[in-house]
């Protein structure tokens, strides 16, 4: 760990402490051990970087798409280079066991191929005109400096998803990762530096004050858009500060994800797959099922299989190759999923597995909770109505089809949504009545850095991946060009 344990603000092509050499101690949340220090940034080193960007920025506008391009490729090349040290790392900094932490760095890396690809088809448009002598032409151009804020539940490939089409774009970027994983941030910022962009173009702060900086983001007027992936709390926030000089913003926030099991459906492989989406990184993912609605005439078969594959599962630190589940990010995690346990169970819900903090086989000194399957679930319970955001699987009985797109769709939350059903009918029907962002039918993994990913209401606005994500940071221009001096 000595190897990312200083000077880890990088501004302006350098590598640099913050000022009088402020640090905070990084942790492993499997067992609350210090494994790093990290620098901690405050206003004065995020105006630096901001400036940095700024002065980037014209130079970095001016080069032509292959040269952006090259730059994302060579990136892409040094991340699968360095995908193991990476999956060990994140694995140890944020917990998620090794397979899954090796599977993020691909995805990672989809994003700068992906996105170097997507440089290049940065088309504009003619228009014609009703007069003869105007031509209009629309040119898409790049926003400007943009602020990206990113979490620590996919602290790397979160990172890529922002910076990779902001500078294929052709925009310059500053980007402050969470404070429970600037380590990832410094290892990604390793390979952007290698990629011998100009100095300015990229640049990363690290802070236990995420306040502090965001508060510098707000009020720069340097800052043309702010992309965020986090709470939708903060995202509200963030969006209301950010009106007030107009920034541009896309917010990823929260999400309370239905999965929808319908009597036909292949009972088997769908509590299969819920298993599988529901503790993946532990729960811990703005997609992650929340509410598990299972037509009354399978849930006991479903219940049966997923209460199972909970109990295959092994915690333990994320290093260790032979667990295939890790801990939460911190006590206020665990004591959250203890909370809605005992809410669901003290108005009736039964704990069919788990349902309680870990601590034997040396798990006492992390932060580790139970996969657990609630049963008899109702919408007076908070796990009903929140967001778990924790290995937490709790199902509701339902009758209807209308019934349960009703129940899906009562909440403000819109991101991911799943149907699992062999009716073709049906799953076009419930797919377009679902009020989400994205819909997976039969499908659990209903993302690629090809895909646009985003939600509805207080699940965010606009969108990253696919072709639609480079859209977010590029401004829209209209030239209208007169032939001559004659007048129409």
């Amino acid at each position: 760990m000595d190897t990312y344990s200083t000077a880890t603000l990088y501004i302006n092509g350098k590598w640099v402490e913050a000022d009088r050499g402020a640090s905070f101690e990084v942790t492993d949340p499997s067992s609350g051990q210090v494994i790093g220090v990290a620098a901690d940034a405050g206003t004065a080193e995020t105006e630096r970087a901001i400036a940095a960007a700024s002065d980037a920025f014209p130079n970095w506008r001016a080069q032509n798409a292959y040269t952006r391009a090259a730059a994302l490729l060579r990136m892409h090349e040094l991340m699968l280079e360095r995908s193991e040290d990476l999956a060990l790392l994140m694995s140890l900094e944020q917990g998620k066991p090794l397979r899954a932490a090796r599977n993020e760095i691909r995805y990672a890396a989809d994003f700068l191929i992906w996105f170097a690809e997507e440089a290049k088809r940065i088309y504009g448009s003619t228009i014609p005109s009703s007069r003869t002598n105007q031509r209009l032409t629309v040119l898409r151009q790049p926003i400007g400096v943009v602020a990206g804020i990113t979490p620590w539940n996919y602290p790397v490939s979160m990172i890529t998803r922002k910076v990779a089409p902001a500078i294929a774009a052709g925009c310059s970027i500053v980007v402050k990762p969470a404070e429970q994983t600037p380590l990832c941030a410094r290892a990604v910022f390793d390979i952007f530096d290698e990629a011998d962009l100009p100095p300015g173009v990229v640049n990363l702060i690290t802070t236990s004050r995420p306040s502090e900086v965001g508060d510098a983001f707000l009020r720069s007027r340097a800052i043309r858009k702010l992309t965020f992936t986090g709470s939708t709390a903060v995202g509200k926030m963030l969006a209301s500060r950010a009106s007030e000089s107009m920034k541009r913003v896309s917010l990823e926030l929260g999400g309370h994800a239905p999965f929808i099991v319908f009597d036909d459906a292949d009972v088997e492989h769908a509590a299969k797959g819920a298993a599988l989406a529901k503790y993946l990184n532990t729960g811990q993912a703005c997609i992650s099922p929340n509410r598990i609605y299972v037509q009354r005439g399978s849930i006991g078969r479903f219940v049966n299989v997923l209460t199972d594959r909970a109990r295959r599962l092994r915690p333990g630190s994320g290093v260790d190759e032979s667990s295939t589940i890790g801990p939460l990010i911190d006590m206020t995690a665990v004591t959250k999923m203890e909370q809605q346990v005992a809410d669901a169970v003290g108005k009736g819900a039964q704990v069919a597995i788990g349902g309680e903090r870990l601590r034997e086989d040396g798990l006492d000194g992390g932060n580790f909770f139970a996969p657990t399957v609630l049963t008899g679930v109702s919408p007076a319970m908070s796990i009903y109505n929140e967001e778990t955001f924790g290995p937490i699987a709790p199902v509701i009985a339902f009758d209807t089809e209308d019934e349960v797109v009703a129940m899906a769709n009562d909440t403000e939350y819109g991101l991911a949504s799943y149907v699992y059903t062999k009716d073709l009918a049906r799953a076009v029907r419930v797919s377009e009545a679902l009020r989400f962002g994205i819909v997976g039918i039969n499908d659990i993994n209903p993302t690629a850095a090809a895909a646009p990913f985003g939600g509805l209401g207080e699940s965010g606005v606009g969108r990253e991946g696919g072709a639609q994500g480079i859209d977010e940071y590029l401004d829209v221009k209209l030239v209208a060009h007169v032939l001559g001096d004659a007048v129409d």
